[in-house]
């Protein structure tokens, strides 16, 4: 058969490029692909083409539905972010709604943890988690510009909602504490095993009630009785 008599569907196929139908099971195949190689070596230690192998496709294949690895590894982002934002805000506003304030700080440290925690232990899988940590720890992260634009305006308001929890406190205080919180939350949602083998068995982050009994529990002691005294 001739190029000219070739249907459209079999001319993309030969170019590597999906059909209508395989289109969204493909992108998503290679999304999870680039998650687990992203997680394990990081932006910079990872080819398209090692993507494209673990993916079982044609290079151009990523390129043609991402553009390229950047866009790729922006795309794992862009899928995560919008629910675990939509989660926090949904728990802000119930946290603006207590009029106790341990409750109320309870709350807000809940809608920081909840959405991240809740992805691990219902996936098991830490990938995402462990992409993040790379990201907020990477010296060109600032260029790439990925948490400023989709994680920032929600902590702003994570902050905002600290201040009204714990009125007294100075606003190092809470940028320190907001920080402290979304470090234990990061680095237990990266957890590969660790304080499992070091607690023999009792502790395990993929429990996500355990876990948020226990973070959520030595976060609002911190938060509540960690006062910083100002600098002299």
């Amino acid at each position: 058969m001739s190029k000219s008599t070739k249907s459209k569907s079999d001319q993309m196929v030969e170019r590597g490029e999906p059909t209508q139908r395989s289109s969204a099971a493909t992108r998503a195949r290679i999304l999870e692909s680039a998650e687990a190689e992203f997680a394990v070596h990081g932006f910079d230690g990872v080819s398209v083409r090692q993507i494209a192998l673990r993916a079982d496709v044609p290079v151009a294949l990523i390129n043609y539905h991402f553009g390229s690895k950047e866009g790729l590894y922006r795309a794992i982002f862009q899928a995560r972010t919008p629910m675990i934002v939509d989660q926090r805000i949904a728990g802000l506003r119930l946290a603006d709604m207590e009029t106790d304030p341990d409750r109320r700080l309870e709350l807000v440290i809940k809608a920081l943890l909840v959405p991240n925690l809740h992805m691990r232990s219902a996936e098991k899988n830490s990938n995402y988690a462990r992409i993040l940590a790379r990201e907020v720890a990477d010296p060109k992260a600032t260029e790439r510009g990925i948490i400023q634009e989709m994680y920032d305006p929600i902590a702003h308001r994570v902050i905002d909602a600290l201040k009204k929890a714990l009125p007294d406190r100075r606003l190092e205080e809470l940028h320190w504490g907001y920080n402290m919180m979304l470090g234990a939350m990061v680095y237990i949602m990266a957890d590969t095993g660790r304080i499992s083998r070091l607690s023999d068995g009792k502790c395990d982050p993929d429990n996500e009630d355990e876990a948020l009994r226990h973070l959520v529990t030595m976060l609002h002691a911190a938060m509540k009785y960690g006062r910083v005294p100002p600098a002299a």
